[in-house]
């Protein structure tokens, strides 16, 4: 799967509208970039800017918006209530999927060096991507602002990490990799934002500050430095707030969830219902501002079907949905996935159409046309989903029988595994067909001269590998499965064995049919890397493994 980040950079404009469509005309064209959101603020002159896509693309138009912005800005005649120190003042990037902060660190530290460079402008590196320890905090990067910078460069300790120049008309920026960060409203029912501040520091990391007697009027504690102290709440990773929101007619408590991994959103839900619940309230549900990534959603969905007491290997769609009945996250505004999950949102509006979310009778026509993908292996692939489905409905059937409730969580683990794989080997029948795609685009690369003739030959050589690679990931998720079904068919519901025999056989088909295209492709390669006696190996352990299932099985029935 494509990695994709979330960038959020905030520029020192949030009046003049000429120049705000500007810049975020520099970001929506950008080519594989996506903007979601424009928020600007006329008191704080400043706009927060949303997009997401591809690192490389990204960064791009992270920079290109960079450099509109040192043109149209000038920041020795900005004002405005929010701290700044620049034109683009911040630029966090995010993962959002299938990338870690250590991978992404490298491209926060590209895009420092290509603003400094080619921009002339000073840059600070922050958060997770700090190169200091005392600027991983943004508040220390920032301080003193813009009308502190000149003198502030010079210091030792404070020169940039990139440039080393005043530039008086942009400033410096800020670029950093930092959590996603979750804007999270939980509705209670009551019109009292007291009440609603008040369950606010109950949850919330930096809770309230202490005081003698009564806990609103009574004296403020203060500690040896002269500082208030406080009473931390019970949630780490946690900005939040009450107020009330007369569009709604109720009290809301606003929260910035700022670690989603650490602190996630279900148990921030549930920890507020306890809350209120001490104090006499109730949560009638909750509102997501924004997106949210597809992990998060799933999470939660798994965690209210565990204290269900219910299987949670069920397809993705179900999942989502007992997560939004759960979180109640259509009360107030209707919770679209793919409006609000970040990865749906880019397939959607990517227009992305994968075979394996084609109808059954659509697949079927797609393979017979006269093309050559998608041909053995996508099937091959789809044969295995199907084994597992099956794999997987006669773990959930085992959960849900009368009398095995004591067995649900060995069921439920099993039945989530083998959805795991059922996924896999879904995404892996379109990964087959594009392989396909690519030796055909190998194939038509130009071979006027030797050095267009070695590179095509070598660009066939690996996408060939690549055709044969794919066929051999099929088979070697396919094999794992070969366990779970082993389990199923000794201890799983016994009016469903007959199915766990159709799950043997599909995966065996699979595996079989995988072998076949991985050494059709690598018949006429001089080096296939021992993709063939892999295979070869694989296909030998499934023959043993499907006849003693089978065998089994037939003596039960």
């Amino acid at each position: 799967m494509n990695q994709i980040i979330e960038c959020v950079p905030n520029f020192s404009e949030g009046r003049d509208e000429s120049v705000i469509n500007k810049i975020s005309d520099a970001i929506s064209s950008t080519e594989g970039v996506y903007l979601l959101n424009v928020d600007s603020g006329k008191a704080t002159n400043r706009t927060v800017m949303t997009f997401v896509g591809e690192p490389k693309d990204v960064i791009l138009a992270a920079f290109n918006a960079a450099k509109v912005a040192s043109e149209l800005i000038d920041m020795s005649k900005h004002s405005g209530e929010h701290p700044r120190f620049g034109a683009m003042d911040v630029c966090p990037l995010i993962p959002v999927s299938n990338i870690t902060f250590d991978e992404l660190i490298p491209y926060a530290r590209k895009l420092a060096e290509m603003i400094s460079e080619k921009l002339d402008i000073p840059i600070y590196l922050y958060e997770k991507a700090a190169q200091k320890k005392e600027r991983e905090n943004l508040a220390n990067v920032r301080s003193g602002e813009y009308e502190g910078l000149e003198e502030k460069i010079k210091k030792e300790n404070w020169e940039p990490d990139y440039g080393l120049k005043f530039n008086k008309k942009t400033g410096a920026s800020a670029v950093g990799v930092r959590d996603f960060l979750i804007a999270y409203n939980i509705n209670l029912n009551t019109k009292s934002t007291r009440l609603a501040n008040a369950i606010a520091f109950d949850v919330r990391e930096k809770g309230r500050i202490k005081r003698k007697g009564h806990p609103v009027i009574g004296d403020i504690v203060y500690d040896k430095s002269g500082n208030p102290e406080t009473i931390p709440g019970s949630l780490k990773h946690v900005k939040a707030i009450g107020w009330y929101i007369e569009e709604f007619g109720i009290a809301q408590i606003s929260m910035n969830l700022t670690n989603i991994d650490k602190t996630p959103i279900h148990i921030v839900f549930d920890e507020v219902c306890e809350k209120a619940h001490l104090r006499g309230a109730k949560v009638t549900g909750s509102e997501l501002v924004g997106l949210i990534p597809l992990k998060s959603i799933l999470d939660a969905g798994k965690y209210f079907l565990k204290k269900q007491n219910r299987s949670v290997g069920i397809p993705e769609s179900d999942i989502i949905d007992i997560a939004v009945e759960s979180l109640g996250l259509n009360q107030v505004k209707n919770f679209s996935p793919k409006k609000n999950i970040i990865e749906y949102y880019l397939d959607d509006i990517e227009k992305i159409q994968k075979l394996s979310e084609l109808s059954l009778n659509n697949f079927s026509d797609e393979v017979l046309r006269e093309s050559p993908a998608p041909g053995g292996g996508s099937v091959s692939s789809c044969v295995g989903a199907l084994g597992f489905s099956l794999a997987g409905m006669v773990a959930n059937l085992s959960c849900n029988t009368r009398g095995w409730e004591k067995d649900v969580n060995k069921f439920s683990e099993i039945a989530d595994e083998v959805n795991t794989i059922r996924e896999d080997l879904l995404k892996l029948v379109d990964d087959d067909a594009n392989a396909f795609s690519s030796i055909m685009s190998a194939y038509k690369l130009p071979n006027s001269n030797e050095k267009e003739k070695k590179y095509k030959s070598d660009e066939i050589n690996k996408a060939t590998i690549y055709a044969a690679e794919v066929p051999l990931n099929i088979m070697k998720k396919s094999f794992e499965g070969y366990k779970f079904i082993r389990i199923l068919s000794k201890d799983g519901n016994q009016n469903s064995i007959s199915d766990a025999g159709v799950a043997c056989l599909c995966v065996h088909t699979a595996i079989h049919g995988a072998y076949l295209n991985v050494m059709i492709n690598i018949k006429d390669l001089d080096n296939s890397k021992g993709i063939g006696k892999e295979a070869k190996n694989i296909l030998s352990q499934s023959e043993k493994e499907k006849e003693n299932i089978i065998k089994f099985i037939q003596g039960k029935i």
